[in-house]
């Protein structure tokens, strides 16, 4: 599998170019931005893999090899705004139904009728919405350490403060101004990490500085005040399969998470031990049982 050390984040994007374990790296065009995706199983079946907030594709092309074997057409974007995908200069081509409207388009794209889709984080507020829009679309969903409404754990001074930062200075400014800073992210597992695999500091602090500023400035804000989405997971069809996975330190999720499980009927909850907001990585066989355990029950349902 691939190690952070030997990923490089926001880099030109080769056309069809493959790298050393048989996933294809391309750029897909999805009305106004093209986004770039890292894929493996084509001609298997459907599952799309979201990021989250400043992420990139890399956060799951160690796993495509394996979602291949496994008989899965798995694709990784990056979302708009991240990573090497197009970064739109005005802070209105930014939202999060704009996102949700990428991921339809880029299945659409892709000759998928129907797909899986798993969201980490942020990419889970956007499998959400497109979930609510397009029930019908989806063989089964994931939401993997994230939440239904707004953060609360999110200080809006702090907040506020990154967001004239980066608008005045940049986001290599931002990046050089958190580097070191603890969130409500760094876990024992997260910091357990760090210490252990060579280059995921770099590989996190260059996701970040491959992310627009303006994506950036335009999503922060509106974590603080997003509509609560619950009732409306309530309402997803009972056929449809769900998994919700989070890690058992991913103290800001844990509870979203539980009551997700409990909304979505049939849902099914997988709490990760000694994991935090990452469980692909910090805890990888953990997660990976509770995943494909799980993408079984959709290929066999």
């Amino acid at each position: 599998m691939n190690t952070p050390d030997a990923v490089v984040v926001g880099s030109a994007i080769a056309r069809g170019s493959w790298d050393d374990h048989g996933v294809r790296i391309r750029a897909v065009a999805v009305g106004d931005v093209e986004l770039a995706v890292a894929e493996a199983g084509q001609g298997g079946r459907p599952l799309l893999l979201l990021h989250g907030f400043t992420g990139a594709k890399e956060d799951f092309t160690e796993w495509l090899d394996r979602l291949a074997e496994g008989g899965w057409h798995a694709v990784a974007p990056d979302h708009r705004g991240h990573g090497s995908s197009s970064k739109p200069e005005t802070e209105d081509a930014y939202s999060l139904a704009l996102l949700a409207s990428d991921a339809l388009a880029l299945a659409d794209a892709l000759g998928w009728s129907h797909f899986a889709v798993l969201g980490h984080s942020m990419g889970g507020f956007v499998a959400q919405l497109v979930a609510i829009r397009a029930a019908d679309r989806l063989d089964g969903l994931v939401l993997m350490d994230t939440g239904h409404g707004a953060l609360r754990d999110i200080d809006p001074t702090q907040a506020n403060m990154a967001v004239r930062l980066v608008r005045d200075s940049g986001i290599d400014t931002l990046a050089d101004v958190l580097a070191g800073q603890e969130s409500p992210l760094d876990t024992p597992a997260h910091r357990r990490l760090m210490a252990e695999r060579p280059g995921y500091r770099e590989f996190g602090d260059g996701k970040l500085r491959a992310t627009s500023r303006h994506l950036y400035a335009a999503l922060l804000p509106g974590f603080l005040d997003a509509d609560d989405r619950l009732e409306a997971l309530r309402r997803l069809p009972g056929s449809l399969p769900a998994l919700v996975i989070v890690g058992d330190q991913d103290t800001p999720f844990l509870e979203s998470s539980r009551r997700m499980a409990d909304a979505i009927r049939g849902a099914v909850l997988e709490v990760i031990p000694d994991a935090g907001h990452s469980p692909q990585f910090e805890n990888p066989e953990a997660w990976w049982n509770a995943l494909s355990a799980f993408l079984d029950r959709v290929e066999t349902s």
